[in-house]
């Protein structure tokens, strides 16, 4: 035999045994699947029968000669082993084991299949049996003497493999017979071929070769009905397999990369050498760590002491590590963090990190807390002047000028308490999930009218000028009570802070799409630093005046919900001294309607 037909012969030979093997392994795997699913199938059919066929009654240690002679008849119906077992994983019954010895067998309780069924659910799984010394495919379910009762036992049946292992060495030798013949074949054809050209195996050559540098889209187009042609279409099928996979796995890694991005938390995948295999878009957000990552070592990327360590503890630790992180570029944001090595057992491979913002979470805590501390102190404060004052009432050695200055006291500071309380109601039913407004088309300028008229005899007593103008402009929609209460509110808070001979300005404008409400007065003014925290409850600027003028420290904190609510705008303008001037802002009714 020439060089090149020995040539020739082994690459035949070759490629004969690795279909051969390729398709031997897919194929014993496929039909190890099939049998074993119908088995799982038959014992799923036959489980169900022998529920129904056993004695009405628990699965228990009295009703044992009765189960025994179900679980034999069972088992002869069947054609598989019949176990019962009651739910402290005694074996009451079994078809392969005699009566006597049945107290001699194990505790079923850990066996997996029988767990599954304790808790309500079809257990299986397959494994060798050291009392019959036999490889069983087990399955288990649970059993009740009626639908509403409790599981009163597990009924478990099992079926040998011997079925499978003989198909599965039937398969063997075919494909052992099979090869044998694609290589005696291999013989003839390779003195057949070396009296042809070369191309066809030069273009063998290079597909495989394409095909196993990532190629996967090259194919042989042999149609001949000879071994080329059963070479042509195995190479083809198996190339096929290939870019399925690869496929599956591109969109695998795909759908991964999607869930990533979209998530609301940073993940962060360490390997054991301390360099990064994964990072998330949310996780380079939180951390300013952009550009090509990948590969490099977690402190060349983020320079932070507390996410190392946490990283190091991980690594050394079985459980998680819970960290609080506090970022200050780009913003300041305070980050939970939870690193976990995996795998949990064995040699570490790396550390995985999910890192979520509780900015918002902590804030919300801190601004409870406030409220509590505050709300406590505004109570306590008239509650300890009725207190005193009343003590000393009681005392009754007090003359009566005296006596009802103690009860105007008294009497202001329940005032007092009444009001906080009702800022207080009225703000908490403001922020209720339920809470909604009634809107509608109002007139702004004659809801300001009516206002104003309310508030004439209090500004002539505190010695205020008040103004009011107005300009044409369209009905607004909002909630008539609601934008009462925030006048109210302003109203009261310009009078409690403009001193005697100073004006107040009220007036209400058209702007675009939106109705104007402005309050001005020339009072006191606000700092600067305390212009954003005017509308946070129990705020003041001026406490001391605020006390003395009656303000709950609420007001503003219902005005801004109430405007919210009604899908409005409100802002503050002021100087030290100069006063201030609230705008509100509130969407225009013909914006809503064009047809208006």
């Amino acid at each position: 035999m020439s060089r090149l037909q020995l040539k020739i012969f082994g690459m035949l030979s070759l490629l004969v045994l690795t279909v051969v093997v390729v398709m031997g392994v897919l194929n014993e795997r496929q039909l190890q699947k099939r049998l074993m699913r119908e088995t799982v199938r038959t014992l799923k059919i036959d489980s169900r029968m022998t529920a129904f066929t056993l004695p009405q009654g628990p699965i228990s240690r009295p009703n044992r000669a009765a189960l025994q002679k179900a679980a034999i008849r069972a088992s002869q119906a069947t054609g598989a082993r019949v176990t019962l077992i009651d739910t402290a994983g005694d074996v009451i019954a079994d078809s392969d084991v005699p009566k006597a010895q049945l107290d001699r067998l194990d505790n079923h309780a850990t066996r997996p299949e029988v767990q599954e069924a304790m808790l309500g659910r079809v257990g299986q799984s397959s494994r060798f049996s050291q009392s019959i010394k036999r490889t069983l495919v087990y399955y288990a379910i649970p059993y009740q003497v009626a639908p509403e009762d409790k599981i009163s036992g597990v009924i478990r049946l099992s079926l040998g493999i011997d079925r499978v292992n003989a198909a599965v060495r039937q398969l063997r030798l075919e494909l052992l017979n099979a090869a044998v013949i694609g290589l005696l074949a291999s013989i003839g054809l390779s003195f057949a071929l070396s009296l042809l050209t070369l191309r066809p195996i030069r273009e063998l050559a290079e597909v495989v070769s394409d095909i196993a540098a990532g190629q996967l889209g090259r194919q042989l187009h042999w149609g001949a009905r000879d071994e080329r042609g059963a070479i042509s279409r195995s190479i083809n099928r198996m190339a096929q397999q290939m870019r399925e996979q690869l496929a599956e796995a591109e969109s695998e890694r795909g759908q991964l990369d999607s869930v990533l991005s979209s998530m609301a938390e940073g993940v962060l995948v360490v390997g054991a050498n301390g360099r990064i295999i994964l990072a998330n878009p949310r996780l380079r957000e939180f951390l300013e760590a952009w550009g090509d990552i990948e590969g490099r070592l977690l402190p060349e990327v983020v320079r932070n002491p507390h996410l190392d360590q946490a990283l190091r503890e991980a690594s050394l630790s079985e459980g998680p590590v819970v960290r609080e992180l506090e970022i200050r570029a780009p913003q300041p944001r305070i980050l939970l963090l939870h690193a976990e090595r995996f795998p949990k057992d064995g040699e570490r491979v790396g550390t995985v990190i999910v890192i979520n913002d509780v900015t918002d979470v902590r804030r919300v805590d801190k601004v409870r807390r406030d409220f509590i501390a505050n709300a406590s102190h505004e109570l306590r404060t008239p509650l300890t002047a009725i207190q005193g004052f009343a003590d000393t009432l009681a005392t009754g050695d007090i003359d009566a000028p005296q006596q009802q200055h103690y009860l105007e006291v008294i009497a202001r500071n329940a005032q007092r308490m009444s009001d906080l309380i009702e800022d207080l109601l009225a703000l908490s039913r403001i922020e209720q999930d339920g809470f909604t407004l009634e809107i509608a088309e109002i007139d702004l300028q004659r809801i300001a009218e009516m206002t104003l008229s309310d508030f004439e005899p209090r500004f002539e007593k505190a010695g205020l000028a008040l103004r009011f103008h107005a300009e044409p402009c369209p009905l607004a929609l909002a909630d008539r009570r609601a934008v009462e209460q925030i006048l109210t509110n302003l109203l009261s808070n310009a009078a409690r802070y403009t001193n005697e001979g100073g004006h107040v300005d009220l007036s209400v404008s058209a702007e675009g799409d939106r109705v104007m409400l402005h309050v001005k007065d020339d009072g006191i003014g606000i700092p600067e630093h305390s212009r954003e925290r005017i509308f946070e409850r129990f705020y003041r600027v001026d406490a001391a005046r605020s006390r003395a003028v009656g303000s709950t420290g609420l007001g503003l904190a219902i005005v801004k919900h109430l405007v919210s609510q009604m899908h409005g705008d409100i802002s503050v303008e002021s100087e030290l001294e100069q006063g201030s001037c609230f705008t509100v802002s509130l969407p225009s009714a013909e914006a809503d309607n064009p047809s208006h």
